[in-house]
């Protein structure tokens, strides 16, 4: 094909899914997005021919990597046998990825409800969260991220929650752990645990009695920045649930399936919740497919107490049959391991990046989820751009980080201040060094809008 066929089949393509197609998180008018025709591994093409690292996974949801040939055969093997039975029905395919969720999430949770997505993931596990506890209250935290659905968005605590309410009725926040800009004004070697110990004065305020869970991302997602906790911030959690009879929810849609080197980001403080929810990973992305996992104690409530809820595609054959052969892929090709030894090396390389940049103001990482945080000035912590009411835009500072990163061949998820890093767990050493070469390189922009005071340049 000719570079001007190519060039008219992604205007072809842009103009389209401008004319015809709504986009999320965005005003329609002006927008430019990349028209993609393929993708494999770790890349993906556009119209045009260009090749992308895919540091995004996406939306952090190609965990295996695109097109995986075993997953595709999966889906292929049960369109040809069974695509859909209602949710009422008992599949195989149901019963067996059901199963093997039961397997590697954490301790006790043994039950699936399988949804089309994070957002009604956490939705069901809130309904069912207020069912067995018979209680009306939801704590979640400010500065996380649950979804767009009208229960999700209300639980959300950041400024999208706003331009959807009123919302959910119920629904309180907390603040985040955020050590590099904590909310109690400490440093880690003062730090007392503020946040939990608020936390739990909240509780006793809002009366124990009327609240049916806690619900926090384990490590927040890319639309927040990718907090780490201290290590026993949930075992801590896990305690003040406990003491007050509320429920602990696991928001694993965006940690979950290897993205932090474990199965899950709770692993990694052997912390068992009551329910978790999860999707992307769950099947690579391939089907859109969720689930809200229980504890047998949730689960043996169940067996006499009726969920007063159910959806059309719940448990959808094409989408289990995805569910398995992206966890057998996990298992089968270390995933998981590999995610957990270049992890190493992105914390390795992110604090190097640190040292060079003097705009780079903390950077975190846990397995293959990482951000680099921008600012003005390391010792006052200030933003190197302000944060705008639309933090997805492009403009600004962080275009030209953006114009870099695409000339360099690397897609991320970006917002002002903060460049995210979520490449599918199947990336090479070799390739990892490769983007993150380039974004080393994009923050020599950051750089020059600093003066020799680290304060923003004239522009």
């Amino acid at each position: 094909m000719s570079t001007t066929n190519q060039q008219a089949s992604a205007n072809d393509i842009s103009a389209e899914n401008l004319k015809h197609v709504l986009f999320p998180w965005s005003q329609q008018g002006g927008l430019g997005a990349i028209p993609v025709t393929r993708a494999e591994g770790v890349f993906f093409w556009d119209a045009d021919g260009k090749r992308y690292i895919d540091f995004a996974s996406q939306l952090v949801c190609v965990n295996a990597g695109h097109q995986h040939p075993k997953i595709i055969k999966a889906i292929q093997d049960q369109a040809e046998t069974l695509c859909y039975a209602a949710p009422s029905f008992a599949t195989d395919v149901r019963g067996k990825l059901a199963r093997m969720i039961a397997e590697v999430t954490p301790g006790d949770l043994t039950k699936s409800y399988f949804t089309c997505g994070g957002a009604e993931s956490n939705d069901y596990a809130v309904k069912i969260a207020k069912m067995v506890t018979g209680r009306p209250k939801v704590i979640a935290r400010y500065r996380a991220y649950h979804g767009a659905s009208h229960g999700a968005i209300s639980l959300t605590g950041d400024w999208r929650r706003a331009y959807n309410e009123p919302g959910m009725v119920g629904a309180l926040h907390s603040f985040q752990p955020y050590c590099y800009r904590c909310t109690f004004g400490q440093e880690p070697e003062t730090c007392n645990r503020e946040c939990v110990s608020s936390l739990e004065e909240m509780i006793e305020f809002e009366n124990p009695d009327f609240v049916a869970a806690i619900i926090v991302e384990s490590i927040a997602g890319v639309a927040q920045g990718v907090y780490l906790p201290p290590d026993d911030i949930m075992p801590r959690l896990r305690a003040l649930c406990d003491k007050y009879g509320i429920l602990l929810i696991a928001d694993e849609v965006m940690s979950g399936w290897g993205r932090t080197g474990k199965w899950f980001a709770m692993d990694h403080w052997d912390v068992v919740p009551d329910i978790l929810s999860t999707a992307k990973g769950l099947t690579n992305s391939m089907v859109p497919l969720g689930a809200v996992v229980v504890s047998q104690k949730i689960a043996d409530y169940m067996e006499d107490h009726t969920l007063w809820s159910g959806s059309t595609y719940s448990g959808h054959a094409l989408a289990c049959a995805a569910g398995i052969a992206s966890i057998e892929v996990y298992q089968e090709e270390g995933l998981i391991e590999n995610s957990a030894k270049l992890g190493e090396v992105l914390a390795q390389v992110l604090g190097e990046i640190k040292a060079k940049h003097p705009s780079v103001g903390d950077v975190r990482a846990k397995g293959l989820f990482g951000a680099i945080e921008l600012v003005k000035n390391r010792e006052t912590r200030e933003r190197l751009m302000p944060i705008k009411e639309e933090p997805y835009t492009t403009k600004g500072g962080m275009s030209a980080i953006k114009k870099t990163l695409a000339e360099g061949g690397v897609y991320t998820l970006n917002r002002p201040n903060l460049l995210s890093i979520a490449p599918p767990l199947c990336i090479t050493e070799e390739q990892l060094r490769e983007g993150l070469a380039v974004i080393d390189k994009s923050l020599d922009h950051a750089d020059a809008m600093l003066d020799s005071a680290g304060r923003v340049a004239a522009q």
